[in-house]
C-alpha cells in the first residue's frame, strides 16, 4: 500500500514517537512565551524566559535524534527528504520563539503591545493545531483532518501577517523613541516568521499527503 497512513504501524516506534514529542515541545514552548508577555514581575519573566532557553535546547534535542535516526535506517516512515523538512521547519519555529524571548530580554523592551501577545497567542493556536496534525499520522486514514489543519495554520499565517502589519504601522505613527521602534519591530517580525515556519511545516504535511495518496 501507497498510503502514508499503512507505514505508520506499530512498527514504527522511532520516529513517530520523537515527531510527536517535537509538535508537543512546540505546544510548551509558545504557551511559555504567552507567559512571559503576560507577566509584569521582573523575576517571573526570567522564570519563563529561563524556561523557554530549556525548551528550545530539548527541541533540539529531539530534532538531532530524529537525523541521528534518518541516518542509520534505511526504512522511513516516508520520504527522507520530507521527515528531514518536517523536522526542520517544527525545530525553526521553537528557534524563533526563543530569539523572540532572548530578545525581548537582551533588548530590555519596555512596553509588549497587544499586538505583540496576539502574536504570541496565535502561535500557540497554531503549533496545538500542529500537534493535532502530527498525531494523525498514525491514526485512521483521515487525511481530511490534516488538511483541515493545514488550512487553519494557511489562515493563521496570514492573520500573523496582517498582525504584524498593523503593528508596524501603528509603531510609525506613534513611537518617538527610534531605538525603541528598532527594538519593537525586530521582535514582532521573529514572531511574525515563527508563524512562517508553523505555514512550512504544514506544508511538508500536505506534500506527505499528496506523494503518499
Amino acid at each position: 500500500m501507497n498510503s502514508v497512513f499503512s507505514l505508520f504501524t506499530p512498527k514504527d516506534k522511532k520516529f513517530q514517537p520523537s515527531f510527536e514529542a517535537c509538535a508537543k515541545n512546540l505546544v510548551k514552548i509558545s504557551e511559555t512565551l504567552v507567559l512571559a508577555l503576560n507577566v509584569e514581575d521582573p523575576e517571573e519573566k526570567k522564570f519563563f524566559y529561563r524556561e523557554i532557553s530549556h525548551l528550545e535546547q530539548s527541541g533540539d534535542d529531539i530534532a538531532h535524534s530524529i537525523f541521528l535516526e534518518l541516518s542509520k535506517n534505511f526504512i522511513t516512515p516516508f520520504d527522507r527528504e520530507d521527515i528531514h523538512s518536517l523536522v526542520s521547519s517544527m525545530d525553526d519555529i521553537a528557534d524563533y520563539i526563543y530569539a523572540t524571548a532572548i530578545n525581548i530580554e537582551l533588548y530590555k523592551l519596555q512596553v509588549v503591545g497587544p499586538e505583540m501577545i496576539q502574536l504570541a497567542e496565535l502561535l500557540v493556536v497554531m503549533c496545538k493545531d500542529l500537534e493535532i496534525a502530527i498525531l494523525e499520522l498514525k491514526n485512521s486514514p483521515n487525511s481530511k483532518v490534516i488538511t483541515d489543519v493545514c488550512a487553519r495554520i494557511n489562515k493563521g499565517e496570514s492573520q500573523a501577517d496582517h498582525l504584524c502589519n498593523t503593528a508596524i504601522a501603528r509603531l510609525f505613527q506613534l513611537e518617538t523613541d527610534a531605538i525603541e521602534l528598532i527594538k519593537t519591530k525586530e521582535i514582532l517580525q521573529t514572531l511574525e516568521m515563527a508563524a512562517d515556519k508553523c505555514e512550512d511545516v504544514a506544508n511538508v504535511l500536505e506534500s506527505i499527503l499528496i506523494k503518499n495518496a
